[in-house]
């Protein structure tokens, strides 16, 4: 699925630039490239390129003879990032109504499934074929007669239809948001459906459509209200089903030994383990030791702390818990803090500059972090959509019309980066620039603080719903007191977490989004004006920006890879010179500690990585570390 692994506040990235194409008189691309007019195709990709031929037997990234059996145990993941509550109280993901658990989506069905290595392809699985019009703007699917949910009926053009229709209707807004230009979606008979796009779409909007959506049974919701918080199990037709629930402490997903698709060239491989099992915790340390006790068998390390001095224990010493080495995806990685423009102290880019610019990661790398991580400087990091050095000729082509409107240093320097400190905790030049700033911004002494004109204090205070943040933010805010920046942090819990995030009731908060490698869809959504104020939303720091728009508009409608990087550098160099966030950091690599239980393919894909769906359990290893089972 096209950057798709939902967390239990929310399903799905949207598309970009959909409503916005039209506005900025940026006309579209042909939408993918090279398959217009062109009928029965096995696959789609957004510049038409894809690796694998009509008659291909399995991923390359899979072993196609992996046994079945086993189980694949891990906690709650992103807990640390303050993505999402470390609980769940709803098993509908799809509406932005409680917290649904991960990995939901096993349950269900799409029409096509992506290729994890290659960067925006999709291959058939309830669609066993796609037609295109002329004009690239209908697209007809025709299903396998041979679909069917777990209940054992048939499923048809009647439920895709039902299922489409309801997302963009009641589905949770990145979802709403992101198929906003699917004009229609009608039935053909029981095993035909064709989507109809207004002409605006992105290029990557039919992608989202077929790739990402959710397949319900219109039967199982009759009746229903689709929006409801439920612990009902629903009914899908997918490769597991929900096994056994503990509400809020544990999920299990059982495979479903005669699902319909098991033999098909996407699923060949895939969905090995017997049980995949969600365990959730709400107290850190007592997870790590669920995992150092056996209890969970799979875990990806998010403290650097943890990483480098905890895996010691008796496991690990005897070689029962193996750290095997992971590179990271080659897709665009944005962390960082974000400021809240939405509330007027923040109105001056000089203010925010100067907030972030005392923060020594130098310092907190070395000592609090293990020399673990790397300071992020791109909204794209990681990718080649990152702006670097000069903006080149397809950039500044881009830019020049709104030279008037760009801040300063976009079109004729270097992208903005953080200051490197010195190391020393508090760099003393770069504190006396940002006091520097905050007076340029009208902020002025009185006493140890800051006011403005109003005698209004300079207040700040950072949201988080996890301890972890505690220890590097501590010595973060003893350098902002220091240069007159009242600042504090707030820990609250998970379901205070989500509403003030969701209302926008904060000053700076911390958020990490994994683009997929063709990062059309979403960003719109993060950046775009028209998401600024939509409540639950992705737009945290509420930007507004008619440039930011237009670049976000020519974005999607890229005509090759080329373009787009392009574009997205453009972008990204404007973004930069916003200050709209602090940039935080990331680490080169998974960190990943395992159980020796397990066995995987030789070849990680570049684009994904799903232990979940390609790894099998090894019964050999586990015998040998007396764990058979």
């Amino acid at each position: 699925m096209i950057g798709w692994r939902p967390s239990r506040r929310t399903v799905l990235l949207g598309s970009l630039a959909t409503g916005l194409l039209a506005r900025s008189g940026v006309a579209l691309a042909t939408p993918l490239a090279g398959v217009a007019g062109k009928s029965g195709l096995h696959g789609l990709s957004v510049f038409g390129e894809l690796k694998y031929p009509a008659d291909f037997s399995h991923f390359d990234y899979v072993n196609p003879d992996a046994p079945k059996g086993g189980s694949f145990i891990f906690t709650a993941p992103n807990w640390y990032y303050n993505q999402s509550a470390n609980t769940f109280n709803t098993l509908n993901g799809f509406t932005f109504r409680g917290d649904a658990p991960p990995r939901i989506e096993f349950v269900f069905d799409t029409l096509m499934v992506a290729a994890l290595d290659e960067p925006d392809s999709l291959y058939g699985l309830v669609a066993k074929s796609v037609s295109v019009s002329d004009d690239g703007n209908r697209f007809t699917f025709d299903l396998r007669e041979e679909a069917r949910f777990h209940d054992g009926t048939p499923l048809t053009s009647a439920d895709v239809v039902f299922s489409f229709e309801t997302l963009k209707q009641h589905g949770h807004p990145d979802i709403s948001q992101s198929i906003r230009q699917m004009a229609s979606v009608t039935a053909d008979g029981d095993h035909r459906v064709v989507v109809t796009f207004t002409g605006e779409q992105s290029i990557k909007e039919p992608l989202i459509v077929a790739g990402t959506l959710p397949i319900f049974s219109k039967a199982f919701y009759a009746g229903r209200d689709f929006e409801a918080a439920t612990m009902t199990p629903p009914l899908g037709s997918g490769p597991y089903k929900i096994g056994a629930i503990s509400p809020g402490r544990s999920i299990v997903y059982e495979r479903v030994p005669d699902y319909w698709a098991k033999d098909l060239p996407v699923t060949c491989g895939r969905y090995n383990f017997e049980h995949v099992r969600v365990e959730f915790y709400q107290d850190p340390d007592v997870e790590f030791e669920a995992f150092a006790k056996g209890a969970v068998t799979w875990r990806e390390e998010p403290a650097s702390k943890n990483w480098a001095t905890r895996y010691t224990f008796p496991a690990v010493r005897e070689g029962k818990v193996k750290k095997p080495d992971f590179p990271s995806e080659r897709r665009a990685d944005m962390y960082g803090w974000f400021f809240n423009l939405r509330r007027g102290k923040f109105a001056d880019p000089r203010t925010r500059q100067a907030i972030g610019m005392v923060l020594d990661f130098t310092w907190t790398n070395k000592n609090l972090f293990y020399g673990l991580y790397q300071r992020s400087s791109s909204f794209f990091e990681g990718s080649d959509f990152a702006a670097t050095g000069l903006p080149s000729p397809g950039e500044v082509a881009l830019l020049q019309p709104f030279a008037a409107n760009l801040p300063p240093g976009v079109l004729d320097g270097p992208p903005v980066t953080p200051p490197v400190a010195d190391g020393s905790g508090r760099d003393r030049k770069l504190m006396q620039t940002a006091v520097g700033l905050l007076r340029e911004a009208g902020w002025q002494p009185k006493g140890s603080h800051l006011v403005n004109a109003a005698g209004e204090p300079l207040t700040l205070e950072f949201l988080i719903q996890s301890p972890a943040f505690e220890r590097v933010l501590t010595p973060y805010i003893a350098n902002l007191k220091a240069i007159g920046v009242d600042a504090s942090m707030r820990l609250v819990d998970a379901a205070q977490y989500q509403r003030r995030r969701g209302d926008f009731q904060f000053d700076i908060i911390a958020s990490r989004t994994m683009f997929d490698a063709t990062p059309i869809d979403g960003i719109e959504q993060i950046f775009g004006s028209a998401a600024a104020d939509v409540s639950s939303g992705s737009n945290l720091a509420g930007l507004k920006d008619p440039v930011v728009d237009s670049l976000i508009a020519t974005t999607g409608g890229s005509a090759n890879r080329e373009a787009l990087v392009t574009s997205m550098r453009a972008l990204d160099r404007v973004l930069r010179a916003h200050q709209i966030w602090i940039p935080a950091w990331l680490p080169g690599a998974h960190r990943i500690a395992c159980w020796d239980i397990f066995a995987w393919p030789e070849a990680k894909p570049a684009y994904g990585f799903s232990p979940e769906t390609t790894w099998w359990y090894d019964r050999e290893r586990a015998a040998a570390i007396g764990r058979p089972g």
